[in-house]
């Protein structure tokens, strides 16, 4: 998940350098108000929504606002919040389409081999030979597995699969990622 404007890409937050650990991440989207009692719903954009309780501090804004959750409770595949100080649809209106952050040092740990996606954005791609193809500049997810976006130098960007028999390696801390090319994957 790298640096934008976060009102167009809520995949690449804003807050850090092109290069490094990003400041804040994007958990979620604030649609609508809900009810009458000062509930909005959020659009979940983490992989971690159980993180996410009633006392947290989150971001909101590109401003990146602090706030506290009051409560918060599931409609369906979205979250209802409640704030502080907006008790009522309209004072909760002000927060519609505005995305909601939590600080990149909160995320929680991850199992060795799982990496983030703002992580392997910018990373070096290179052939088991040790030459360069290019560089991370995207990831899909699909159905079955992640893709990685690799732009090559003159030639339109290619797409791996992050599956066994492609990626070999990602070493995170030397910026390279050792893939196998299966045929057909170059252009």
């Amino acid at each position: 998940m790298s640096m934008f404007d976060p009102s167009l890409d809520p995949l690449k937050p804003a807050g850090s350098p092109p290069t490094g650990e990003p400041v804040f991440l994007v958990v979620g989207k604030l649609r609508r108000p809900h009810g009458t009692r000062g509930e909005i719903l959020m659009e979940v954009w983490t992989d971690f929504p159980e993180r996410i309780k009633a006392g947290d501090i989150v971001y909101i804004g590109s401003s990146y606002e602090p706030i506290a959750i009051r409560s918060l409770r599931w409609n369906n595949k979205m979250m209802l919040l409640t704030f502080p100080d907006h008790s009522t649809p309209e004072e909760v209106g002000i927060l519609r389409n505005q995305w909601v952050y939590v600080r990149a040092d909160d995320r929680p740990e991850l199992e060795e081999g799982e990496y983030y996606h703002h992580q392997l954005i910018g990373l070096r791609v290179r052939e088991e030979t040790g030459e360069v193809i290019g560089v991370v500049t995207d990831i899909l997810e699909t159905g079955s597995n992640d893709v990685l976006v690799v732009k090559l130098e003159g030639s339109p960007d290619i797409l791996l699969p992050m599956i066994d028999s492609v990626v070999l390696n990602i070493d995170i801390d030397s910026g390279d990622i050792l893939v196998h090319l299966l045929p057909g994957l170059l252009p």
